[in-house]
């Protein structure tokens, strides 16, 4: 995505829409035309947008730790990490990424200033239902960002969704830091069509 790793991001923003013209520029470069396709947290954000922009491209789609737009608690949350010092947050961050702690402190930046944005994650039930992915939603009954109420919204409006909620996870806790075997198994399965036998 713009501005992780050893991509730019001129603007110095982030949207999941921009994301998500980004990935089909390179999925159109490479000419994929159909795909599947497993995202986390703003990897799943970016994939909703992705999946709305052109549904008939996605067949498959895996939604970890994802929501339609952001709640109050996102908010909240976002406005409370930036003014927290962290730097266990930061060692880890900066290892990720080429330009290390001064790449690390632009993306904390950014997710900050997403509690102000009410446009670039603002998806409505009739929206999602445009979704034509068969597609799996996992997410953790005790994610701060996310409540439970979302995943279930998300599996209420896509038409052909399946929904696993983990007990006693959080956000990151669903993948990080790695994902357990059960998930991988369990999106694996999904996407090979192996959960139906």
């Amino acid at each position: 995505m713009r501005g992780h790793g050893r991509s730019t991001n001129p603007s110095d923003t982030f949207t999941h829409r921009q994301s998500a013209l980004d990935v089909y520029a390179l999925l159109d470069h490479l000419q994929v035309e159909k795909f599947r396709a497993v995202g986390y947290s703003s990897g799943g954000m970016t994939l909703i947008h992705m999946a709305t922009q052109q549904p008939e491209r996605i067949t498959d789609l895996v939604l970890i730790s994802a929501s339609p737009h952001f709640p109050k608690e996102c908010r909240e949350m976002q406005s409370k990490e930036m003014d927290k010092e962290n730097d266990d947050w930061y060692d880890k961050v900066s290892s990720l990424h080429q330009h290390g702690a001064e790449q690390a402190k632009r993306l904390r930046l950014q997710f900050y200033n997403m509690k102000d944005s009410y446009d670039d994650m603002n998806f409505t039930p009739p929206y999602l239902s445009t979704i034509k992915a068969r597609t799996l939603i996992v997410h953790g009954d005790r994610d701060p960002l996310f409540p439970v109420s979302i995943p279930v919204t998300l599996y209420n409006s896509i038409p052909d969704s399946y929904l696993w909620i983990m007990p006693n996870m959080g956000h990151a806790g669903v993948a990080e830091p790695t994902p357990s075997e059960g998930l991988v198994k369990t999106i694996s399965d999904f996407l090979t069509g192996r959960e139906t036998e």
